[in-house]
């Protein structure tokens, strides 16, 4: 139903990766979502994406400042004692993030620089690139002209990154820092995931964003959603949860030839998108190209 349209829309969405640490030591890989608009640098993602990203050189800074004041304390008796009087200076505890580093996988040779807007209301933001001369992507969205066509029952896709198998990563003990490598998988495999949409929901007196029947995977926010033809009708930038009410307390079973209880509170988790007309909105609000059908 969608191999074509997939790899139509393969084209033009890329993941973001992410590795984060904690003070306590503990490096963890994530991914994100973003689709270029044109051949011209622009891309769309999540606000919340875009917060992670712009936070990165803020929090690396601050942890470089607390290292540099760790390393100047002198190797004696009253080491361990100054040292915890610094991480609460900082406000550091063991599960604190410390360090953010992102990499924007197969975008451009190179990035000097990224132009951001973050939409006021909506999860939404625009990102541009700047400094590349060549890019990797090799072909930019089409968006939904007569959104009239988004109606409930409507069978839907969105491709994205939800599952962080990267890692070319490693934690640098001399230079107490975390890195990208050359070495290892730098790759996680794309993930579409299909379903109706279901209800829309307002914000604002307009549609703000389009309820899917099936949840949007974490590692999803920022991709696009797209109809056969790879159309996009919106981005994947929320799930919620419904509780459904079919909650079963302390039900006896039988599990391997024995007796147990068994307790299940089930929800159905639905995705939401943001509405094609809003993403077209503030991409002429800030003068950006597009195409749309």
């Amino acid at each position: 139903m969608f191999v074509e349209a997939i790899e139509k829309v393969d084209a033009f969405t890329r993941p973001i990766h992410t590795i984060t640490r904690t003070h306590g030591g503990l490096v963890t890989p994530g991914s994100a979502t973003l689709f270029f608009v044109n051949d011209e640098g622009v891309a769309v993602t999540c606000k919340h994406v875009l917060n992670v990203i712009a936070q990165a050189d803020q929090m690396n800074a601050h942890y470089a400042q607390f290292r540099a004041e760790r390393d100047k304390l002198p190797k004696d008796a009253s080491f361990k004692k100054k040292l915890y009087g610094l991480e609460l200076k900082y406000k550091f505890k063991k599960e604190t993030v410390v360090q953010v580093k992102n990499s924007f996988i197969n975008t451009f040779d190179h990035i000097s620089d990224i132009q951001c807007h973050a939409h006021p209301t909506l999860d939404l933001a625009i990102l541009i690139f700047k400094g590349f001369t060549k890019k990797y992507y090799t072909s930019h969205a089409t968006f939904l002209k007569d959104s009239s066509q988004a109606k409930q029952g409507k069978y839907l896709c969105r491709l994205g990154y939800p599952f962080p198998e990267f890692n070319n990563f490693e934690y640098r003990a001399e230079r107490d820092d975390i890195d990208w490598t050359q070495t290892g998988n730098p790759n996680s495999p794309k993930f579409p995931l299909d379903g109706i949409i279901t209800r829309f929901v307002g914000q604002d007196h307009q549609l703000a964003s389009i309820e899917m029947s099936t949840p949007g995977l974490r590692g999803q926010s920022g991709g696009p959603l797209f109809d056969r033809e790879g159309i996009v009708y919106g981005m994947q930038h929320l799930t919620s949860h419904l509780h459904l009410g079919f909650d079963i307390k302390e039900k006896e079973i039988i599990q391997d030839g024995k007796k147990t209880k068994v307790s299940n509170f089930p929800f159905l988790h639905v995705g939401h998108c943001i509405h094609v007309d809003r993403i077209k909105d503030f991409l002429k609000e800030h003068h950006i190209n597009y195409d749309e059908k």
